[in-house]
C-alpha cells in the first residue's frame, strides 16, 4: 500500500453522510494526521444525487451500475466483481459505505475484510435491515438511533464502533425520526472513521 490511506466511499442516493466525511476530513486535516484522504465516491445509480455533491466537493466520482449486470448468469456476482476492481484501482485503505443500498456478496466482503465500514439507523442489534424508523415506532421503542460498524457477511451485524442514540417523542413519525437519526449519523460516522484511522493509520 502507498504512503497515503486512501478512502472509497460507495453511495446509492443523496449523499449526506458522504459530505459530512468528506467535510470532517477537511475541517480535521486528515490529510496530515494520517496522511488520508477520500479518493472517490463510487454510486450504482447515476443519478445519485451525491454524485454531483461529490463534485462540488472536488472528489473523484464513478458509477457502476449494477442493472447493466442483468443480463449476466450471476448478477449480482458480476456486479460485485466489477465494483470491487474499480474500489481496488483507488488503492482503498478503508471502503466506507455511506447510504450504498446494495447487499454485498460474501467474497466482495472477504476482499475487503477489516477494512470496510457501514452506518446503520438503528441501535444494531435491534431492528437490522430496512425500515428501521417504523420498526423502532411500532415496537413501542422509547429511544432508537444509529450505529457505526465494521461489515461481515451477516447483514448489520460486524463488529459495533460507535452508536448515537436519539429519543422517541410524542408526536414522532418515521419521517421526523429519519432527519433526527441522521443529524446524529454526520456525527458520529466521520469520529468513527477518524477514531478508526488513529489505530490503523497514524502518521
Amino acid at each position: 500500500m502507498s504512503n497515503e490511506h486512501n478512502i472509497v466511499i460507495l453511495i446509492s442516493g443523496s449523499g449526506s453522510n458522504m459530505a459530512a466525511i468528506v467535510r470532517a476530513a477537511r475541517r480535521d486535516n486528515w490529510a496530515q494526521k494520517y496522511r488520508a484522504r477520500v479518493a472517490a465516491v463510487i454510486s450504482n445509480k447515476a443519478d445519485a444525487g451525491g454524485l454531483a455533491q461529490a463534485q462540488e466537493l472536488g472528489v473523484l466520482t464513478e458509477v457502476v451500475e449494477h442493472q447493466v449486470f442483468s443480463d449476466r448468469d450471476d448478477p449480482r456476482g458480476a456486479f460485485d466483481a466489477e465494483l470491487a476492481r474499480r474500489i481496488e484501482s483507488h488503492r482503498p485503505a478503508l471502503v466506507v459505505l455511506a447510504g450504498f443500498m446494495r447487499i454485498l456478496s460474501p467474497s466482495f466482503v472477504a476482499q475487503f475484510q477489516g477494512r470496510l465500514m457501514n452506518i446503520h439507523p438503528s441501535l444494531l442489534p435491534a431492528f437490522p435491515g430496512l425500515h428501521t424508523h417504523q420498526r423502532a415506532l411500532d415496537a413501542g421503542c422509547r429511544v432508537t438511533g444509529a450505529t457505526v460498524h465494521m461489515v461481515t457477511a451477516d447483514l448489520d451485524s460486524g463488529p459495533i464502533l460507535a452508536q448515537a442514540v436519539v429519543p422517541v417523542v410524542l408526536g414522532d413519525t418515521a419521517g421526523t425520526l429519519v432527519e433526527r437519526v441522521l443529524h446524529q449519523e454526520h456525527l458520529i460516522y466521520p469520529a468513527a472513521i477518524e477514531a478508526w484511522l488513529s489505530q490503523h493509520a497514524a502518521a
